[in-house]
C-alpha cells in the first residue's frame, strides 16, 4: 500500500513541513506502507482554475495534471495540517477541490497541529470535506498541541510517547482501511 504524507500548509515560515517529515519517517518505520512525502507547496496550485468539473478529469493546466498524477498513485493519505481560524488551511481545501476521482475510495488520516486545540477543529472540518470526494477519514488521529514549541533550533519536530502511540494506532487503522478499500477501486 502506498501512503502519501501531505504537508498541507504552504505558508512561508511554516512548521508543518518539519511535522510532515517526522510523520513520514515514523510511517516508513511502521512497516505497513510504502511511504512518500508530498509538499503541497511544490505544486503551486492557484485558486481552483480548471474550466471543467474535476469528475470529468479533463484537465487543461499542467499544475492540475501533475497534482492528479501524484494523487492517483496513492492508496492512502496522511494530511498534516494546521488550524487557521478553526478551519484547515485554504491550501488544503483548494487542493482537495482540484480533483475528484483520484481521491475516491481511499482512506485518509490527519496529523493536526496548532495551539491549545492542537488543530482538532481543523481536522474535524477537513473530515467533512473529504467525505464529499468519497474518501474515508479515520477516527484515530494525531493532535499536536503548542506545535511551535516542539520544533528545535535545527527545525526538527520533537515527538513524545503520547504522540507516537497516537500515530501507531492511526497507522494500524489506516492499513486496514487501505487494504479493504483497494477492492472498491
Amino acid at each position: 500500500m502506498k501512503l502519501q504524507t501531505i504537508a498541507c500548509s504552504t505558508r512561508p515560515g511554516r512548521i508543518g513541513l518539519s511535522i510532515a517529515q517526522w510523520f513520514h519517517e515514523f510511517a516508513s518505520t511502521h512497516g505497513k506502507f510504502d511511504c512518500t512525502l508530498v509538499d503541497l507547496a511544490d505544486f503551486g496550485l492557484p485558486v481552483f482554475d480548471e474550466p471543467k468539473h474535476p469528475s470529468l478529469q479533463q484537465y487543461t493546466h499542467d499544475h492540475t495534471k501533475r497534482w492528479s498524477s501524484c494523487i492517483a498513485e496513492a492508496d492512502a493519505f496522511a494530511f498534516v495540517l494546521p488550524e487557521y481560524n478553526y478551519f484547515p488551511p485554504p491550501s488544503f481545501v483548494n487542493a482537495v477541490d482540484f480533483l475528484y476521482r483520484e481521491w475516491n475510495y481511499k482512506p485518509c488520516c490527519f496529523v493536526s497541529y496548532g495551539g491549545v486545540s492542537g488543530g482538532l477543529r481543523a481536522a474535524q472540518a477537513a473530515k467533512q470535506l473529504v467525505t464529499t470526494v468519497k474518501m474515508m477519514p479515520m477516527v484515530e488521529g494525531v493532535m499536536i498541541q503548542m506545535a511551535g514549541k516542539r520544533i528545535d533550533d535545527s527545525k526538527v519536530f520533537q515527538t513524545d510517547d503520547h504522540i507516537d502511540s497516537s500515530a501507531t494506532a492511526m497507522l494500524d487503522e489506516l492499513g486496514k482501511w487501505a487494504t479493504s478499500l483497494k477492492t472498491m477501486r
